[in-house]
């Protein structure tokens, strides 16, 4: 065997190593110049390098990248002079790298002139997107990522360009608790578009990640279940949960630490604090949540005391703050009563309603050994500002003095946020406007105390266009009615002002028909001035009516009385003033009016005690109300209380008492008896509205509403009238009302079917109570949708001596409700009876109520 020195070996090694660092290097040339290259061409000697002058530059492969900017990029200049060999060439490959538009660059010198040098430069664009994609998801979250995506087309599709979208899908899905979630792109040669491609982002969502557990740790002084309720978002999986997802999600997690953490504030914790919070995978689909607490001591208020008030004495102040000595320390209630109070009741508003517009409070704390701690008030008055200029802006149909004569905000008053808030509110109620776009600025001038204002508004449609239908008298009745609720009266005769129709003076007018055919044909005319005389809220309100019903005969035939022709022929006309009061507030409003109804029956016999004849019904009525409630489609605060009279003329005791007429009542035939009817009614309606989460965008509210009503008559040997009466059950949509009679909806229960003694007669006594729970599902004012839960009860006696406020019949259900200003009011609902009625043994557990654009008589 030969041996070999150690020297031999190492000149051995020595060759082998540099020959590999030799086809190393050849190699990465080699591999460099199929994506970059410098070729010098024939002519140049590498060992000599010498300058030449740039005589043009050549660019082959742009097609859609503007040639004189790929020469910019270049840094190379027509004219100048370079250096050949020299790094000129790899600079300006480098500049073009990285405009990170191109998959291949290369620069060759194409000819040599003596000195002069002609450059050519080679590309290879990389592709444009034509279109994307995301196939595979649903529609609604390939629109939610397309928003989210900075993507359109035409752009270069580069590997920066798919990482980041990649990234952007992921945090997407990641965020509704999607953790287990692939993204990868796909890229596809577009068949219409050169050098263009179709992008595919391919989405595996995976399972969603639930959480498990929640484990609290540390000292906890507020029990576990308690601090779990504080977190509204990341809930444990349970089998009854419905309403409320266990999915976690990374933002609204950190949402409900701090939603913790407020709520220990809350209780006096003032130092709580999260240690730490971990969150550990248990399975592929599930979390578990490790939260660590700690809450230090439990503080107390002791002293507060206020600084720079001059305005009010530090007794008023201190009644509004109310906050005594002793309670638990809650600086978020601090917060809220020295401005924030969603009440008003805060001193905030107690300084801006007197026109303290620059005020400003700021509390100090100062800790007390122990457990209490003393809170300083520093206030800032400011200067007190008055009213300057008012400026309205955005009403492009409604005319100046419309709006104007509804603001509280008067030049020279002083300035007031609650004058602001009822404007709003008074301007909501002419439901003109879109409410969710009020706005207003305010404008001071400190060197001579005055602010301007300048209120927002945005129009919206308010005439409506009435189709309904229902079901009544065993048969389909439709109506069509036109409400046109911003109309101009005195533009009528102006042509110029007819766009459709003039418009712009708050006036309402309202035309309505009602009709199943030859069986009933009603016709409605109304029309409401709410500004008689342009300079106080007084209003004036007139309609005229007429209707027949008859038994499906022609009134002729052949020119000839139909004997068969059975009807009822009414024509009435109403009118009524209305005031706004000052005292004991500016809520109340007060109306009256008068009525007329004339009858004429030509041997009708369906709803009245006599089939042949005539009876008249004047009456004057009288309405108290005040009404403070929020915007009248969906109300969020607010109440009304209506209290409303009406009565005729006592004819049969003025002729016994003042006449000494007999009259002998037993021998009068119904005809005879209400002649002229006469009757006295009465009756008190409540609804008050409770927002139960403030501070939300949405808002759950609660409805209450108790109504009452009774019909009296003056000389009980009479007898009670015929009509005027009350029937109660089901949503009863006969879209004609002959008689007066109220219809007072009670879901859940067969239409009329609790009207005692029957539904024939009606009754003279009725109340009802009712509460609904309700969630807007949309505030658009063009299409205002809200669910609702409700319970409700209510009851009908014969006389008021039967009156048993609590014996009722009770029902509960859920509801929905659509609101269109071209078409008002859509309810759906579904009721469950929770009583029986004697006389309907048969009756339906649970039945649907469906009403179209149908005043539901509620009482």
């Amino acid at each position: 065997m030969r041996m070999y020195s150690p020297k031999s070996i190492l000149q051995v090694f020595t060759k082998c190593l540099l020959m590999f660092a030799l086809v190393c290097f050849f190699a990465f040339n080699f591999v460099s110049a199929t994506s970059a290259q410098e070729t010098f061409g024939a002519g140049v000697d590498y060992t000599k390098p010498k300058n030449y002058t740039v005589a043009g530059i050549t660019v082959v492969g742009a097609e859609y990248t503007d040639v004189q900017a790929i020469k910019l990029f270049t840094g190379i200049r027509e004219g100048e002079e370079i250096t050949i060999p020299g790094d000129a060439f790899s600079k300006a490959i480098k500049n073009l790298w990285s405009q990170r538009l191109f998959t291949e660059i290369s620069i060759n010198i194409a000819e040599i002139r003596g000195n002069e040098v002609f450059l050519v430069i080679y590309l290879t664009e990389m592709p444009r997107l034509a279109r994307y994609g995301f196939p595979g998801i649903k529609k609604s979250e390939a629109e939610n990522l397309r928003e989210k995506l900075d993507i359109r087309s035409g752009i270069i599709v580069s590997e920066n360009l798919k990482r980041t979208s990649i990234n952007v899908i992921r945090n997407y899905y990641i965020e509704k608790g999607y953790f287990n979630v692939t993204v990868r792109d796909s890229v596809t040669p577009d068949a219409i578009m050169a050098n263009s491609v179709f992008l595919m982002f391919l989405v595996d969502k995976g399972e969603r990640v639930k959480v498990e557990s929640i484990n609290i740790e540390g000292e906890t002084i507020l029990i576990e279940k308690k601090i779990k309720r504080t977190m509204k978002n990341t809930k444990e999986k349970a089998w009854w949960r419905i309403f409320k997802s266990s999915k976690f999600m990374e933002p609204e997690f950190e949402e409900d630490l701090d939603r913790v953490v407020a709520k220990y504030n809350k209780e006096g914790f003032r130092n709580a604090r999260i240690i730490s919070d971990t969150v550990r995978r248990v399975s592929p689909s599930t979390v578990a949540v490790d939260i660590k607490l700690s809450e230090g001591n439990k503080f107390y208020f002791h002293n507060i005391t206020f600084v720079g008030n001059t305005k009010y004495r530090t007794g008023r102040l201190d009644s509004i703050l109310n906050i005594d000595k002793g309670d638990v320390y809650d600086s978020e209630l601090l917060s809220m009563r020295i401005n924030g109070n969603p009440n008003g009741r805060d001193l905030g508003t107690l300084y801006s309603d007197e026109g303290y517009l620059n005020f400003y409070a700021f509390p100090v704390e100062t800790l007390v050994p122990g457990d209490s701690i003393d809170v300083e008030i520093r206030i800032f008055e400011g200067k007190e500002y008055r009213v300057g200029k008012v400026t309205i802006v955005g009403n492009t149909k409604t005319f100046d003095h419309v709006v104007f004569r509804e603001i509280r905000s008067r030049p020279g008053d002083k300035f007031s946020r609650a004058d602001v808030q009822r404007t709003q509110r008074e301007l909501a109620g002419l439901q003109y406007f879109n409410v969710e776009k009020f706005d207003f600025k305010v404008y001071p001038h400190p060197e001579d105390g005055t602010v301007d204002l300048e209120y927002i508004l945005e129009e919206k449609p308010s005439d409506q266009v009435e189709l309904s239908g229902g079901w009544g008298g065993n048969r389909v009745v439709g109506s069509l009615g036109l409400s046109f609720n911003n109309f101009s009266m005195r533009n009528f005769f102006k042509k110029s002002a007819w766009t459709p129709l003039p418009t712009g003076d708050g006036q309402r007018l309202a035309i309505r028909a009602v009709t199943n055919g030859l069986f009933f044909q009603s016709y409605n005319l109304s029309f409401t001035e709410p500004w008689l005389g342009g300079k106080k809220a007084n209003s004036l309100s007139t309609s005229i009516y007429s209707s027949t019903q008859t038994n499906g005969q022609r009134k002729t035939i052949n020119g000839e009385t139909n004997p068969l022709r059975q009807s009822l022929n009414i024509l009435g006309a109403t009118a009524s003033l209305g005031k706004r009061l000052q005292k004991p507030d500016d809520w109340f409003l007060v109306y009256a009016g008068i009525s007329y109804q004339h009858f004429d029956l030509n041997n009708f016999g369906s709803f009245f005690s006599f089939t042949d004849g005539f009876s008249n019904n004047l009456a004057a009525n009288f309405t108290i109300e005040r009404n403070s409630i929020s915007v009248p489609i969906y109300p969020t605060f607010g109440s009304k209380v209506t209290l409303v009279t009406k009565m005729t003329f006592p004819y049969t005791l003025w002729g016994e008492r003042v006449q000494n007429k007999t009259y002998d009542y037993q021998n009068m035939s119904d005809q005879e008896r209400f002649d002229w009817v006469e009757y006295y009614k009465v009756k008190f309606t409540a609804e008050w509205y409770t927002p139960l989460n403030r501070h939300k965008e949405r808002q759950f509210v609660l409805a209450n509403k108790i109504g009452f009503g009774f019909l009296g008559t003056y000389n009980s040997r009479l007898g009670e009238s015929p009509f005027e009466r009350f029937y109660l059950g089901g949503v009863f949509l006969s879209g004609f009302l002959l008689d007066g009679r109220e219809i007072v909806n009670l879901r859940g229960y067969d239409d009329l079917a609790l009207t005692f003694p029957s539904d024939r007669v009606g009754s003279p006594v009725i109340a009802k109570y009712s509460t609904e729970i309700r969630y807007p599902l949309s505030t658009n004012p063009n299409a205002t949708i809200y669910a609702l839960g409700f319970v409700e009860a209510g009851n009908t006696w014969t006389s008021l001596k039967n009156f048993s406020p609590f014996n009722l019949y009770r029902s509960g259900g859920v509801g929905l409700r659509i609101f269109l200003p071209m078409f008002g009011l859509l309810g759906f609902d579904y009721g469950w009876r929770l009583d029986d009625v004697p006389f309907s043994p048969n009756m339906a557990k649970g039945q649907f109520h469906f009403s179209i654009g149908m005043n539901l008589g509620e009482l």
